[in-house]
């Protein structure tokens, strides 16, 4: 892959970066994490790490600015990394156009499927933060359309294609995410945002009853 990003890309990687450092460097933590993360439905006092108390709920604006606030550097680089990775090739087939659109749609569908799970399920009261819901829809568009290459697994290191690789990322974020395995990582947003991007594919595909007027991709 060539190391040149494509311009949303790269204005994404630099978006998360720089309100990352706002975050953790620029003490606007608390203020970032009250109004932009996305929390559940209705409103709370909440505690802040600082130990401030501060009014929290949901706001729609949420649905999409959650996706620039990162917990911590392993959290905003493993995210970056992926967003490096895959967005590229998939911002060079869509446009950069389509591909903010795509992205958008994976993004807010992450947070609807988050929501929901919380409301239905979990019944918690927390922030949901990362790009990652975005990320797997990428990583989903990545498994569909460049199905034969190699990616390379860290436990075992071997190479699978990808589309092995998304049906099994996706199997085991099913199986956390129903367990309840690895608390604090949103799976079902996870999912969320691989089936945004397959619903938009799909669409653009013209396989749909809501047909496009226009079929936008093969």
């Amino acid at each position: 892959m060539k190391f040149d990003l494509p311009p949303v890309t790269g204005a994404l990687i630099a978006a998360c970066v720089v309100v990352f450092l706002l975050q953790h460097y620029g003490g606007y933590n608390d203020t970032l994490i009250a109004h932009f993360a996305l929390w559940p439905f209705g409103h709370r006092l909440a505690q802040t790490a600082s130990g401030r108390v501060l009014e929290v709920g949901f706001e729609p604006w949420q649905l999409l600015t959650y996706a620039f606030l990162h917990g911590g550097w392993l959290h905003l680089g493993l995210n970056m990394w992926g967003l490096f990775l895959f967005g590229p090739p998939i911002e060079r087939l869509f446009g950069a156009g389509r591909y903010l659109l795509y992205f958008t749609v994976c993004t807010v569908l992450a947070a609807l499927a988050q929501l929901l799970v919380i409301a239905f399920l979990s019944g918690g009261f927390y922030p949901t933060i990362g790009a990652s819901g975005g990320i797997f829809g990428v990583l989903l568009a990545f498994g569909m359309f460049f199905p034969n290459v190699r990616l390379m697994l860290l436990i075992p290191p071997v190479p699978v294609p990808a589309w092995l690789f998304v049906i099994g990322y996706g199997a085991v974020e099913l199986v956390l995410g129903v367990t309840g395995t690895e608390a604090g990582v949103a799976h079902f947003a996870h999912l969320g945002g691989m089936l945004g991007g397959l619903l938009l594919i799909l669409y653009w595909r013209g396989r749909l009853p809501l047909k496009p007027r226009v079929r936008l991709l093969r």
